[in-house]
């Protein structure tokens, strides 16, 4: 399948690693020229030098109110224009519902929700000027079924999609979609920190290419949609 994204120039943050960098190379390999992102710049430097096509490597740390807007302006300032974003931050630790504090819930929010609008926000004025857009957030099965020890990502991550859903709405008349990739257990040096690893686990690769086909030409009705990627897990009916 042609996906349509020869030439497209994207932005895909927190890609050093994890499901972040699955999807960067995702699009890379369909023809992206893309701007990468991440907190440590040898880290990141690396994956744009490995990766196929024209990469840049943007460091900085996405909860800072600067650095989506700096990651626009590398894109359009090195390729011309923009069409697709991909947000995505690292996950806020575990806890309790009830254990959490107000300076946790706050730097969740920030990072899991607050900061990928931001890019949102930055990045739309350029797909309006292309006549065309995508944006997919990387969220988590939490969005559907609130996961047990993760109450600060269930709680951002549920604020991002409520906000999700209405700029769909607001930007489907645009030709610009917005949808959430929602990962259950992968493969990742995330689940491994909490403890997962065991059992049946996603392949980052795969959900890489899920990614990829929410931004491309042929998903052009497909907007406002959480996509569950958690092999059956989440068993919820909506």
């Amino acid at each position: 399948m042609d996906l349509g994204l020869n030439g497209k120039v994207g932005i895909v943050a927190a890609a050093s690693k994890g499901l972040g960098r699955s999807s960067a190379a995702a699009l890379a390999a369909e023809g992206c020229k893309l701007v990468i992102n991440s907190r440590d710049p040898d880290a990141i430097g690396a994956v744009a030098a490995e990766l196929p096509g024209e990469t840049v490597a943007v460091a900085g740390d996405m909860s800072d109110p600067s650095t989506p807007q700096r990651l626009v302006d590398a894109a359009v300032e090195r390729f011309g224009a923009l069409h697709i974003v991909v947000a995505n931050n690292g996950g806020p630790p575990p806890g309790k519902a009830l254990d959490v504090d107000d300076a946790a819930i706050e730097a969740a929010v920030n990072a899991n929700a607050i900061a990928s609008i931001r890019l949102i926000r930055a990045a739309v004025p350029h797909m309006r000027d292309a006549g065309w857009g995508r944006i997919c957030c990387i969220t988590s099965a939490a969005v559907k079924q609130p996961i047990p020890f993760l109450s600060l990502s269930n709680l951002s991550r549920t604020g991002l999609w409520a906000w999700a859903k209405t700029a769909a709405m607001d930007l489907a008349e645009e030709n610009i979609t917005l949808n959430l990739a929602c990962p259950g257990l992968h493969a990742t040096d995330r689940i491994k920190q909490l403890g997962g690893g065991g059992g049946r686990m996603g392949d980052p690769d795969d959900f890489g290419k899920a990614v990829a086909f929410l931004c491309s030409e042929p998903a052009k009705f497909i907007t406002g949609t959480a996509l569950q990627i958690d092999g059956g897990a989440t068993s919820g009916l909506l």
